[in-house]
C-alpha cells in the first residue's frame, strides 16, 4: 500500500486501473472530465491495457459498456449532471440486461441556470433506474467504493450496475492523502470477471429481446430480487475489503455519537464531514445529538434506518436537492421506511446546499436546533437569500 495526494477524480480512476477494466468509454464534462483523462494517460502509458473508446456523447458511452459488459468485459465510465440525464433511457436498459458495470458520477446541479456547483439533483433522477448507488464522504471513500462496486455488481447473486457518486469540487477537484492500495491486495478482492453466460461471437443468442405481457412482469421481479440480495451480499464484500486493507466506511448508514442522542441528522456525502464536527462542538455544549451518514441510496438500507429509529426520538434528514414532491427523496425514504414499523420518531426535513452553496457548519448548528424543538416545519429550506426585505427562510 502506498499512500498518494490525489483528487477525488483521480481516486476514481486509479481505483478503475486497480480493478484491471477492459473496456473504458469516454466523453467529457465537467467537472468529471479529469477521471477520464487520467484514465487516458494510464492506457497511453500501457500502464492499463484496456480498450479506450471515445465517443461522441454520454447516451454512446453507456452504450458501449452495455455491449462490452454483454460480451463480459469489465467495464467502466464516468459522467455528470447533464450528462447522466442524457443517459437516462441506457440506465433502464443496463440495470434490465443486469449488466455489472461501474460509473463514476461527480455530483453536479442540473439546468437551467447553468451551475457548475454540486447537488444531487443528476443522481437522485435516476433513483428508480435499477442503479445501486453509493455517496462518497472523502477521497479515499471514493477509491475505496468504487472497487468494492465491481466485487458487488459482479457477484452472481447481484449482477447489477453501480454508480458511485462524489461531490463535485468538494472532492472532485480537491487533493488530499489517498492510502492506495497494491495490485496484488486488489486482485486478491477482485478476481477476473467470469460470466459463463456473455455472448460470444458465431453463438445465436438472444439479447434483450421483446416480450410479452406474459413475461415482462417476472423480468422486472428478478431485477427488484436482485436489488435485495445486494442489500445482503455488501456487507460480507465491505467486510472482506477491511480485512485485507483494513478499512471500512461505516456500512449502509455510518453512525456517528447517536448511542444517547435526543435527535440525529441524516446526511449524505461532503457535508457528513461538516455535520460530524458540528456533533462535537455541540456535544460539549451540553446537546445530546448524533449523525448518520447515509452511504448507500439504492438499495436503501431501511433496517438500519429502523434500527436509527429505535433509538432516537427525532431525525433530520439533509437533502441536497428536491423533486418537487412531498419532500426531498432521502426524506420521503427515511419515512417510508419507518412507517409500518414500531418506533415512530418525530422526522424533519431539510434542504440545504444546492447548487454548489456551502453547507456551512451554522446550517448544520441551524438543522439540530430547529430539529430540537418541539414545533418546526416538516419542511425547511435552510440558507435561503433574503429579499425585498423578507426572508424565505424556512
Amino acid at each position: 500500500m502506498v499512500q498518494v495526494v490525489m483528487s477525488g477524480n483521480h481516486a476514481s480512476s486509479y481505483a478503475a486501473k486497480l480493478a484491471r477494466v477492459q473496456v473504458i468509454a469516454a466523453y467529457p464534462i465537467t467537472p468529471q472530465t479529469t477521471i477520464v483523462e487520467k484514465l487516458a494517460t494510464f492506457v497511453a502509458s500501457g500502464e492499463l491495457p484496456a480498450q479506450y473508446i471515445k465517443v461522441e456523447s454520454e447516451h454512446s458511452a453507456l452504450q458501449a459498456c452495455i455491449g462490452a459488459a454483454a460480451l463480459g468485459a469489465r467495464t467502466f465510465t464516468a459522467t455528470s449532471s447533464q450528462g447522466l440525464l442524457l443517459m437516462h433511457e441506457l440506465l433502464h436498459w443496463a440495470s434490465g440486461a443486469r449488466a455489472p458495470i461501474v460509473m463514476g458520477v461527480v455530483n453536479r446541479a442540473v439546468a437551467p441556470p447553468w451551475s457548475l456547483g454540486t447537488d444531487h439533483t443528476d443522481t437522485m433522477s435516476q433513483r428508480d433506474t435499477g442503479w445501486i448507488q453509493f455517496y462518497a464522504e472523502s477521497n479515499q471513500e471514493v477509491l475505496d467504493t468504487t472497487l468494492i462496486a465491481y466485487r458487488l455488481a459482479e457477484d452472481p447473486d447481484v449482477r447489477l450496475p453501480v454508480m458511485v457518486a462524489e461531490d463535485a469540487f468538494y472532492l472532485s477537484h480537491t487533493v488530499e492523502p489517498v492510502d492506495v492500495p497494491s495490485q496484488d491486495d486488489v486482485d486478491r478482492f477482485l478476481p477476473p470477471l467470469a460470466r459463463a453466460f456473455a455472448v460470444r461471437p458465431g453463438e445465436t443468442q438472444r439479447y434483450g429481446s421483446f416480450v410479452g405481457p406474459e413475461l415482462y412482469m417476472e423480468f422486472r421481479y428478478q431485477v427488484a430480487k436482485a436489488m435485495k440480495r445486494a442489500a445482503h451480499v455488501r456487507p460480507q464484500v465491505e467486510e472482506e475489503y477491511r480485512r485485507i486493507t483494513g478499512r471500512h466506511h461505516g456500512g449502509s448508514l455510518a453512525a456517528y455519537r447517536v448511542d444517547d442522542a435526543d435527535a440525529v441528522l441524516i446526511t449524505m456525502g461532503t457535508a457528513s464531514t461538516t455535520a460530524r464536527s458540528v456533533v462535537d462542538t455541540l456535544r460539549a455544549r451540553g446537546k445530546k445529538i448524533g449523525l448518520a451518514k447515509l452511504r448507500l441510496f439504492r438499495p436503501f438500507p431501511v433496517d438500519k434506518v429502523c434500527e436509527l429509529a429505535a433509538t432516537v426520538g427525532r431525525i433530520g434528514v439533509m437533502d441536497r436537492c428536491y423533486t418537487y414532491g412531498a419532500a426531498g427523496p432521502a426524506y420521503t425514504e427515511v419515512v417510508a421506511a419507518l412507517f409500518g414499523g414500531l418506533h415512530r420518531p418525530i422526522v424533519r426535513n431539510f434542504i440545504a446546499g444546492l447548487g454548489g452553496r456551502d453547507v456551512t457548519p451554522e446550517a448544520i448548528e441551524e438543522m439540530y436546533e430547529s430539529l430540537l424543538k418541539d414545533r418546526g416545519p416538516e419542511v425547511e429550506w435552510v440558507g435561503l437569500k433574503r429579499r425585498k426585505g423578507v426572508t424565505t427562510h424556512g
